[in-house]
């Protein structure tokens, strides 16, 4: 493995813990960081993430990273993955652009 694969690694697991803090110190979670799966979805059969749930988290992470969400994609929203695979992705666009 390559010490960039690595980085890419770590990257990937510090803005999950983040992502994982972010929802359960916004929304008053009862849970611990390794209780929520990664994969589940937030809304519906997953955590059941509410409309004002979806606004606190937008909140949090565009307060965290610094950073404008769209709120219209809900692609975005689906999972922790997809939500760390769009910070990744935003990540990867500034760096291009510095």
């Amino acid at each position: 493995m390559t010490s960039q694969m690595k980085l890419a690694i770590e990257r990937r697991s510090e803005l999950t813990a983040k992502v994982k803090n972010i929802l359960i110190d916004r929304l008053s979670l009862k849970a611990e960081p390794n209780e929520i799966t990664e994969d589940a979805p937030l809304f519906g059969m997953g955590l059941a993430l509410d409309s004002i749930d979806a606004l606190v988290l937008i909140v949090g992470i565009e307060d965290e990273f610094d950073i404008s969400l769209n709120t219209t994609d809900h692609q975005i929203y689906r999972s922790i993955n997809t939500l760390v695979d769009h910070l990744i992705g935003t990540e990867a666009a500034k760096a291009t652009h510095v």
